[in-house]
């Protein structure tokens, strides 16, 4: 299967050819989850600025995503951001390393602009989980982040895991069905023994877990489901094993759904393939009409008129 990549490519590549050749510019392009990107040069042509709407901005930064964007990008974060927009960076291309490797991971960081501030939620479970570890308290307050109009992600430290919910509906039967599928592999698939430390993975097809079940407005019907990933300390005490951590478990809802596309897609351009075959044997079974001269008994040819 495809893994999605964290950063944005259009920032990437933007960014990439900008520093190579500076010159005006203003795009507006949306990410997954619906945040929408604004890339301009409003006062100079070496000066870009890239301004980010997310839906769920108000609830992140409860949980310190200026904080964490403050530390990812210092000076470059300004103070007032576009309006319309939530958040915004201001990237001097005369001030970006000379040097090739420096400059290349400074344009993969402002490409993880969406990744670091949604890592703000994970990274505080983190933290709260070796508070409570050290404390020998039970487990910490839940934090929701509804990301999505009909969808959120949870998360709840507790003293020896942390425990990560979503929420994601399936607007078509056909999607359940494939869901089911996918989400079923992930629960069986940690019984082999070569992946025995991966993730914990529970699913339910319509009742919310424990967790979650006292939290108003929750959905009830047949078209939602919730997947929980159960996070060990092993999978976020080493600081690059976090960093991954948090940007695969992000894409999960994303990787999903998209898979579930693929799998359709797929499945249609075979039965396409098979309805094709079906009809080239059913031309080659149509019978020739068999075209005889009767006579009569002179020898003349008979013809009808």
């Amino acid at each position: 299967m495809i893994l999605l990549e964290p950063h944005n490519v259009i920032i990437q590549t933007t960014l990439a050819d900008k520093i190579a050749k500076p010159s005006s510019l203003d795009v507006a392009f949306v990410d997954f989850d619906g945040v929408r990107f604004h890339i301009s040069t409003p006062d100079r042509k070496t000066v870009i600025q890239l301004s980010m709407n997310i839906r769920c901005w108000d609830e992140l930064v409860q949980f310190g995503a200026m904080n964490i964007l403050q530390r990812e990008y210092g000076s470059l974060l300004k103070p007032s951001p576009e309006p319309e927009y939530n958040v915004s960076l201001d990237i001097d291309l005369d001030q970006v390393p000379a040097e090739e490797e420096a400059r290349e991971t400074f344009i993969r960081s402002v490409s993880l602009f969406k990744r670091n501030a949604l890592a703000a939620p994970f990274e505080l479970a983190f933290k709260q989980q070796k508070e409570l570890e050290a404390s020998g308290s039970s487990q910490s307050e839940l934090m929701q982040i509804h990301y999505r109009d009909e969808e959120a992600i949870y998360v709840q430290a507790s003293q020896d895991r942390v425990t990560v919910i979503f929420s994601t509906v399936f607007r078509e039967e056909t999607d359940r069905i494939f869901g089911k599928v996918f989400l079923q592999e992930f629960v069986d698939a940690r019984r082999q023994p070569s992946i025995q430390n991966a993730p914990q993975v529970l699913y339910n097809s319509r009742d919310p877990p424990l967790e979650i079940r006292e939290v108003p407005g929750l959905r009830n019907t047949e078209d939602i489901g919730y997947v929980t990933f159960v996070l060990f300390p092993r999978h976020f005490t080493n600081p690059t094993t976090a960093t991954n951590t948090i940007s695969h478990i992000q894409l999960f809802r994303d990787y999903l759904h998209y898979h579930i596309k693929c799998s359709k897609a797929y499945m249609h351009s075979r039965m396409r393939h098979r309805v094709s075959e079906f009809q080239k044997v059913l031309n080659r079974a149509k019978t020739e009409v068999a075209t005889t001269e009767r006579k009569t008994a002179s020898g003349r040819t008979m013809s009808n008129r």
